[in-house]
């Protein structure tokens, strides 16, 4: 038997199947890599979005706490001076009912 024997398959047939095979899964690793890539992108992208969300709702509460604070500044106010007030009309009710003579 010659190995060399015409009704043998040629040696370059076997070259390019095995490369067309390398071909490939060079193909599928590339393709999985960009696939890869991608998802990783739009990972990055959603987490800047959920930061710029966090940042806006952070600000929207900053702003709201600050409203507030002021808002209870003035009822804080408000209240001394009712209460003051309200000291003076006790103090006046006092002295008119501590004092008979005016009554009678």
């Amino acid at each position: 038997m010659c190995i060399y024997s015409s009704e043998s398959i040629p040696i370059h047939s076997f070259c390019r199947k095995r490369s067309s095979n390398r071909h490939n899964i060079r193909v599928r690793r590339l393709n999985r890599w960009r696939r890869s890539r991608k998802g990783a992108g739009t990972k990055k992208m959603a987490v800047s979005n959920i930061k710029t969300d966090m940042q806006m709702r952070n600000l929207k509460l900053y702003m709201e706490n600050q409203s507030i604070i002021e808002e209870n500044e003035r009822l804080r106010k408000k209240a001394l001076l009712l209460q003051q007030e309200n000291r003076t009309l006790l103090a006046q009710l006092q002295k008119k009912f501590s004092n008979p003579q005016n009554h009678s």
